[in-house]
């Protein structure tokens, strides 16, 4: 099959800078739910695209040709073919493994199919690793949005088995859709239109809503330009006005100092900090990292819990009464310092009271804590591999650097008018 292509640089200023960087501001009057795991999440997403009139915008990370995938792929079809626009923004890793005929379905019914950094494999391996469109966000009809850390795979769904993923997503109404609207519609390279609230503002919004009122919602995003650091910027700032408790769920762990240092004051000071991570990891350099900053944290009063049933997936953390964060952002290297993400803010007591239940449950029942005080064992190990592995991973986004230089593009895949 043919395919033709066209680049687009998405990780650049593009020709249109002052449309597409943006710092998005608070917007009241939202209703926001909690979407936990696939089971919650695949239902409400369907159900909004099969309602599309005029619209889907899709990012992910994954797409495999599971039922998830499949389900999905008929979804988009069925919607282009009667007229909706359907544009599908796929990573090229994370994306990578799907088949010309899965993608040629969907380009023959007319959904605009865009691969981000596509590359073949050499001797059998991806080597397309960094930079990566690690984003989730769905919006149909610039009407509803969703966004979190679910792909569309059937890895979260609780039938996958002991390898489904535990994670969270949130499904937005109200007027920070149409910030998140603009966002996804700049990041595809489609035209935008201007209208006030969406240029370019001289400074940036207030990192800490002031109002006092619930359905407050901020969509935050990290790139490699203008925005490298907002979301640890988000974290760190919540995390210094936090007065009573604070719980972060992550399934890649390993922040830099500045979050650190923010997380330990908060409980130096007297707040309940509690780290929810992996402790049946799908990476497990991840868990190895992870453990390389327990000691720093727990002399401090922090109290971490490592998640065991299954693989943590979640990217979620709550601060006090109010504030609550849901996206794809994990804190880790990739993540902080390399991939693109989107993350929403949300300051709404409701949704914070069900988080806070939800992360509890999980805490309580289904995992382990880990001891305040944990007697030193294989300190040979800690001494050599663990100090290892702590500075390669500290130093991971300065060591990619010294990998060969490319600019990450965005393919559109179109239909073939034949196959060769």
């Amino acid at each position: 099959m043919s395919v033709a292509v066209e680049h687009i640089a998405t990780d650049q200023p593009p020709d249109d800078a002052k449309a597409r960087d943006l710092d998005y501001g608070w917007q009241s009057g939202n209703q926001i739910e909690l979407l936990e795991n696939g089971e919650a999440y695949f239902p409400k997403v369907f159900e909004a695209m099969r309602a599309a009139q005029r619209e889907i915008l899709l990012e992910t990370f994954i797409l495999f040709e599971d039922k998830v995938g499949f389900e999905l792929k008929d979804i988009l079809i069925e919607a282009a073919q009667r007229g909706v626009k359907v544009v599908a923004s796929l990573d090229g890793f994370g994306c990578g493994e799907l088949s010309v005929s899965f993608l040629r379905e969907l380009a023959e019914a007319g959904v605009a199919v865009q691969m981000f950094d596509p590359a073949s494999k050499t001797l059998g391996i991806r080597t397309n690793w960094f930079r990566r469109l690690h984003r989730k966000i769905v919006v149909v009809d610039a009407a509803v949005a969703f966004i979190g850390g679910i792909n569309f795979s059937a890895d979260h769904l609780g039938d996958f088995g002991p390898e489904a993923k535990q994670d969270y997503a949130v499904q937005i109404v109200g007027p920070a859709v149409a910030d998140l609207h603009h966002f996804a519609l700049a990041q595809s390279g489609r035209q935008v239109r201007t209208r006030r609230g969406w240029r370019r503002r001289p400074q940036r919004p207030a990192p800490w809503a002031t109002s006092e009122e619930d359905g407050l919602v901020r969509l935050i995003y990290r790139d490699n330009v203008q925005h490298r650091d907002d979301i640890e910027e988000a974290y760190i700032h919540a995390l210094s006005k936090a007065r009573t408790r604070a719980v972060i769920a992550n399934a890649y762990f390993f922040p830099g100092y500045r979050l650190l240092r923010e997380i330990r004051n908060a409980a130096r000071r007297g707040v309940h900090v509690q780290l929810i991570m992996q402790g049946q990891p799908d990476v497990l350099l991840a868990k190895l990292a992870a453990r390389m900053l327990y000691d720093y944290l727990l002399k401090d009063g922090v109290v971490i819990h490592e998640y065991c049933q299954r693989p943590l997936h979640g990217k979620v953390a709550l601060v006090d009464d109010d504030w609550s964060t849901v996206g794809s952002s994990n804190l880790d290297p990739l993540s902080l310092a390399l991939n693109l993400e989107a993350n929403v803010l949300i300051r709404d007591r409701a949704f914070n009271q069900q988080l806070y239940e939800s992360l509890e449950a999980l805490a309580r029942n289904h995992c382990q804590t880990m001891p305040e005080k944990r007697k030193p064992r294989l300190w040979l190990w800690r001494l050599t591999v663990g100090f290892l592995v702590f500075h390669v991973m500290r130093h991971f986004p300065v060591l990619t650097g010294w990998l060969p230089a490319h600019k990450p593009r965005l393919k559109p895949i179109e239909s073939p008018a034949h196959d060769v």
